[in-house]
């Protein structure tokens, strides 16, 4: 465990050798009450999301099939 002084500006600063295996420049603050969790985040969040939905959404086509789909249903509902 690492002893970690605040400033009265409220910083503090990680150890290098977390930082290093972290890779990452920001981080999450969690709050809970009595402790506080810190937990690495992405520089890029956007770059770390790529793909993690792939084959799970199914492809851009697929997307506007099922689209043009509820589009067709939703027009039928108000034909009634």
């Amino acid at each position: 465990m690492d002893m970690i002084k605040v400033t009265r500006a409220g910083q503090l600063s990680l150890p290098a050798r977390i930082r290093r295996r972290w890779g990452t420049q920001r981080v999450t603050i969690e709050d809970h009450g009595d402790s506080v969790v810190l937990r690495p985040m992405p520089d890029d969040p956007i770059e770390a999301a790529a793909g993690a939905l792939k084959g799970r959404i199914g492809s851009s086509e697929d997307l506007r099939a099922r689209a043009r789909e509820d589009e067709r249903h939703a027009i039928e509902r108000r034909e009634r």
